[in-house]
């Protein structure tokens, strides 16, 4: 018998998963945790029946929330991640070398431990001796910090249950709070496809708190239409600009500074979202 996992994106729309077994599931305090062996996308983690990663697609997902800023920074010696229990960002965080220090912060600890079991390709540099993983809640880390980071990395789940407050007006006034003076965050913002309002509503709150906000694409097979936003909100540098060419680019599958520079070129239903 074959055995499926759908995730039901919207009411009317799902993508479904032939799977050969569950390794791992949990409620945890916060939510439903999975971890399922796929055949077309290998281990895949879910929370509450939403893709979140997959060995075989992360890395364009991981490559770009967390390159896209690094490199638009001159300097990013302090780096703070705002969930990310997969390791997956941080990951890709640590491949610079003038990073000093990467905290990350995440809300669920049982996510982080199945990681570290089931999916080593992504949380192995959690070991890393410049990362701090603190499990706790992001919210409250972010708004009991003042001036601290260079870049701050929202890796949340979809905005329901505890990744809600990470895509409000407070919250983003927060992280500018957090920033040092030049500092710089980046959050993933769904799909264009099936969270329109929510892309605007970002966008916005972003522009309001700080003088450059940028949206910006990438493809995620697994994730809803395929198709991902990010929004980075800047106190000083804009990440149109060409991104700086004095460091060497990490190994990446995806990344390059043609892609960055692309990833801003926004096709017309995304710049009509973005519209005064």
């Amino acid at each position: 018998m074959d055995l499926w996992f759908t995730e039901f994106q919207t009411k009317n729309v799902g993508i479904t998963l032939k799977t050969t077994r569950t390794l791992y599931h949990e409620q945890s305090e916060f939510q439903d945790i999975a971890i399922i062996d796929t055949v077309e996308f290998g281990r895949m983690l879910a929370l509450d029946g939403l893709v979140q990663t997959t060995v075989r697609d992360e890395y364009i997902y991981h490559e770009m929330i967390a390159h896209v800023p690094l490199f638009t920074h001159p300097a990013p010696r302090r780096v703070l991640v705002v969930g990310g229990g997969d390791g997956g960002t941080i990951r890709e965080v640590v491949k610079h070398p003038v990073l000093e220090e990467a905290v990350m912060v995440e809300i669920d600890g049982k996510v982080v431990e199945a990681c570290r079991q089931f999916l080593p390709e992504t949380s192995s540099s959690l070991s890393d001796p410049r990362v701090v993983l603190k499990i706790d809640d992001g919210i409250r880390h972010v708004k009991e910090s003042e001036t601290c980071y260079d870049v701050i990395i929202i890796d949340s789940s979809e905005p329901i249950g505890p990744g809600a407050g990470l895509f409000t007006r407070d919250f983003y006034q927060s992280v500018y709070r957090a920033l040092k003076d030049d500092g710089l965050m980046v959050a993933q913002t769904e799909s264009p496809f099936f969270n329109a309002d929510l892309i605007r509503d970002v966008y916005r709150s972003m522009r309001d708190v700080f003088p450059i906000a940028r949206v910006y694409m990438a493809p995620v097979p697994t994730y809803p239409g395929g198709l991902w936003t990010f929004t980075i909100g800047s106190k000083k540098y804009d990440p149109v600009a060409p991104p700086r060419v004095d460091a060497p680019l990490p190994a990446t599958r995806y990344y390059n500074r043609e892609v960055h520079a692309g990833s801003f070129m926004l096709p017309k239903l995304v710049a009509d979202l973005l519209a005064p």
